[in-house]
């Protein structure tokens, strides 16, 4: 979710279906990977960037349609569009090669910009706010699926770390820009800054990618399995995004889009056993390395959004910080995942038993979450600082090793698809552990669905406040240890390195 993070033999020519694992990528320069890296890393930051800069701006966009009732679906329909696609555009890339697809995602991303900043009302913005996900949801994916195609995974990690850095950039500076330009300037430069951002990462990866490795394969795309998973994840995400806030956890609407995401769910299930060339081959799906990487992915992923959502507001009520000085405190647990990222991409090129690293790192994250469920009010604030920097640390040490697993153990001509599978199940579970951890809140405070819960927290009891952080806490620790024992069951298999011949130049 994903956001992430920091391939044997030559491919013979043959179908996806039956392809042995594929050739290592070409050996291309340092320096050549450097201006490819740079190139996905801006486009990348597009994506990440409208996640978070969006959220500061929001209630001076309210005021300004006049509607406030609707605001959240302004977050909610880019992500709901950008999850949903993610697979989609890894499936295209693997059959239409990862610059074409990427140049078009970054295009529909300016283009549902644009239509953003000249929104003349709040429907025309959230619709436009959908055409916007549709090409920002993929530009992480592809983003990891082109370093894919570039180096080894023995060697991925060190550019993988990297891409960390974007995201952390993007999750520290979104928020301080966006209100910067929208208490200074106008709202609608948050959306403009998009269009020379766009060009330059169209320029570059017009350029750049014309270098990445890419074997043209003949594919079928599964419409139907699209289509179903698709839908299965909206009316999923509709539930979550909608259950505790608008309507009660069980009522009637939330209740039957559960009911509606399942039943999508089953039909999608029947796709994949009968469609000649399913949508998610089940090759994939049924690996268990894939399996165990992506779920230990997913839980350090949805840790990670979970606590960059609750920790600011734990700041402000909890704490008594300011606004400016809570987004301040997110630093240094933002930082921490970046630099456990690296470290821990730049030891996969020297180390054989790679993974005791990250379930060192996680064993450690979940001890730095017990003292803040002990004793969420009763800490001084260094030591909370230092507390989540060890939790960030721990987070970042799993993303390069759950992406370079799951890429390392599948066929190159299931690269693109494989990696769009893996952050899009990373943001269903990010998605669905954030609604639960808003529930905790609204639980622990008091509160039922309709109930403002920034509101609530402000005018909440000081034990109500520690008791509802608390859950926080152990929400985050147990969600930590589940990431843990898919951890412990990945089967460690040796990374392929460099040495094999170059593969194919798309053109």
């Amino acid at each position: 979710m994903t956001n992430r993070d920091p391939s044997l033999p030559p491919e013979p020519q043959a179908s996806a279906a039956t392809a042995a694992p594929a050739a290592a990528p070409a050996a291309l320069p340092h320096a050549v990977i450097m201006q490819i890296v740079l190139g996905i890393a801006l486009a990348m930051f597009l994506g990440a960037l409208d996640q978070t800069i969006v959220a500061t701006a929001l209630p001076t966009i309210g005021r300004h349609f006049g509607n406030l009732d609707d605001l959240p679906w302004v977050v909610t329909v880019y992500l709901l569009t950008g999850t949903a696609t993610t697979p989609l555009l890894g499936k295209l890339s693997d059959i239409h090669g990862r610059r074409m697809v990427m140049l078009g995602a970054i295009a529909m991303f300016v283009i549902g910009s644009i239509a953003c900043a000249l929104a003349p009302s709040m429907m025309a913005l959230i619709i436009a706010r959908g055409v916007q996900g549709l090409g920002g949801g993929g530009l992480i994916a592809l983003a990891q699926t082109i370093i894919a195609d570039l180096v080894s995974p023995r060697e991925r990690g060190r550019y993988q770390g990297y891409i960390g850095a974007v995201f952390a950039l993007a999750s520290v500076g979104g928020p301080v820009l966006g209100g910067f330009l929208t208490e200074h300037l106008d709202w609608s430069l948050i959306f403009w800054i998009n269009l020379p951002l766009g060009a330059a990462a169209l320029a570059m990866c017009w350029r750049v990618l014309k270098l990445v490795p890419f074997h043209k394969r003949e594919h079928k795309l599964d419409v139907v399995g699209a289509v179903l998973m698709m839908a299965a994840s909206v009316a999923l995400l509709l539930g979550l995004s909608w259950g505790g806030r608008l309507y009660p956890w069980l009522s009637g609407a939330i209740v039957g889009l559960f009911a509606l995401s399942l039943l999508l769910w089953l039909a999608f299930a029947w796709r994949l056993r009968t469609a000649t060339e399913p949508f998610l081959p089940l090759a994939v799906l049924g690996n268990k390395v894939v399996r165990a990487a992506a779920l230990a992915g997913a839980c350090n992923m949805a840790t990670l959004i979970g606590m960059t959502i609750f920790v600011p507001l734990y700041f402000e009520v909890v704490l008594h910080l300011s606004a400016t000085q809570s987004g301040l405190g997110l630093i240094p647990m933002m930082t921490a995942v970046v630099v456990g990222a690296t470290l821990t991409g730049r030891a996969l090129m020297r180390v054989e038993r790679y993974k005791r690293i990250p379930m060192a790192g996680t064993s450690f994250g979940i001890a730095a979450l017990i003292p803040l469920a002990i004793a969420p009010a009763g800490l001084p604030l260094p030591v909370v600082i230092l507390l989540q920097t060890v939790v960030g640390l721990s987070i970042g040490t799993v993303f390069p090793i759950s992406t370079v697993c799951m890429q390392n153990a599948v066929e190159r001509a299931q690269m693109g698809v494989a990696t769009g599978a893996a952050n899009f199940f990373r943001a269903l579970f990010s998605s669905l552990v954030v609604a639960i951890l808003g529930a905790i809140v609204l639980g622990g405070l008091g509160g039922s669905a309709g109930m403002e819960m920034e509101m609530l927290a402000r005018s909440a009891s000081a034990p109500q406040l520690a008791h509802a952080f608390r859950l926080v806490f152990i929400a985050c620790a147990l969600v930590l240890v589940l990431g843990l024992v898919f951890l412990n069951i990945l089967e460690e298999r040796p990374l392929r390195g460099p040495g094999t011949p170059p593969a194919a130049i798309e053109h």
